[in-house]
């Protein structure tokens, strides 16, 4: 286990270095052998339960939409549509084994926040409004369900779970203000290393 964890931290750190400073082709390397590990690594988890197949259904999702990403342009829809799966194979994992309790503020601040978001980037979407704007709901429902599961049961898992789901989400929001509005020097940095911690973050729980 300690080799597994290992590798895909050092990975990881490649790809995000790479993201910030380092030439495409290792950047292209280094996300898809990075999930690669995460996959590996949450495979060996000692307990695997029934729904705990949904986190490794959603890496393999993820895996799909990066491969896809390189693939011309009119594959993004595509790629939107496999990103799209691999949050709501999450959050149907999010939802699974809890009693929800809206705690009224989170959704609340989530709407505000996807609003605000969309309305930034939505004369820049052009055909892909939609299916952009679908995905990013079920992000804010992703990071909503796993809020709520650690307001209703607060441990390390629910913890790790509910940060995993929100640096997604901060990668997510942080890609379409610097892809459709304004681009900054470490966006692309930002973006890697939210993507890569968050799902590093959910796969970890799979350990606790």
């Amino acid at each position: 286990m300690i080799w597994s964890f290992l590798a895909v931290l050092f990975s990881g750190w490649l790809y995000v270095d790479a993201s910030y400073r380092g030439p495409q082709w290792q950047r292209w390397v280094f996300k898809p052998v990075t999930m690669l590990l995460l996959l590996a690594w949450a495979w060996q988890a000692p307990v695997l339960k029934t729904t705990d197949y949904l986190i490794l259904l959603g890496v393999l999702a993820t895996l799909v939409g990066d491969a896809l990403t390189l693939l011309p342009n009119k594959r993004m829809l595509y790629a939107i549509g496999a990103f799209f799966l691999s949050h709501l194979l999450y959050t149907l994992y999010f939802a699974s084994e809890m009693t929800l309790s809206i705690f009224w503020p989170v959704p609340l601040m989530l709407l505000i926040i996807g609003a605000v978001v969309i309305a930034t980037v939505w004369n820049r979407l052009e055909e892909l409004r939609w299916p952009v704007s679908t995905f990013f709901g079920m992000a804010l429902l992703m990071v909503w369900l796993a809020t709520e599961r650690y307001f209703v049961l607060p441990t390390d898992e629910t913890l790790t779970l509910m940060v995993g789901a929100m640096l997604l989400l901060l990668g997510n929001i942080v890609w379409l203000v610097s892809h459709y509005r304004h681009r900054f020097r470490a966006d692309s940095a930002i973006i890697a290393a939210c993507y890569f911690g968050g799902h590093f973050m959910i796969v970890r729980a799979l350990w606790l």
